[in-house]
């Protein structure tokens, strides 16, 4: 199960958070320095400038979380042509979309690029 997903800049701004378990706001402030800590000091492994981090169950399966990390990118690329951080912070609501359509309640629920981009061009439409 995926207990958050944050995706930060270089600085350690947090664009991106969603949390599948409760925590308190200064739980969640503390876990986000915290791992942006942790993270800012490996190798340069981001997408879009962005550092994308999952938390997950010490049993789950890494390969299939990295998967899903790269899923997400390539959704992203498909809807803003190239995605860069400014998309991410002008276009938040359509991100957290992108997002609840294949994980659902910290699991993954969809696998299909096509069925996830087809579905959002439904809701497009509906805008």
């Amino acid at each position: 199960m995926i207990r958050f997903i944050l995706l930060q800049n270089r600085q350690g701004k947090t664009r991106l958070a969603k949390y599948y378990v409760p925590l308190e706001d200064s739980e969640k402030h503390k876990v986000e320095y915290e791992v942006h800590r942790l993270v800012v000091n490996r190798d340069p492994k981001r997408y879009a400038g962005l550092f994308f981090s999952l938390c997950v169950d010490i049993t789950d399966n890494e390969l299939a979380y990295l998967e899903c990390i790269h899923l997400f990118v390539e959704i992203l690329d498909h809807f803003f042509s190239n995605v860069c951080e400014l998309d991410l912070v002008f276009n938040f609501h359509k991100v957290y979309l992108i997002l609840d359509e294949f994980i659902l309640a910290g699991e993954l629920q969809e696998t299909s690029k096509k069925a996830i981009i087809e579905r959002m061009g439904e809701l497009e439409k509906l805008e």
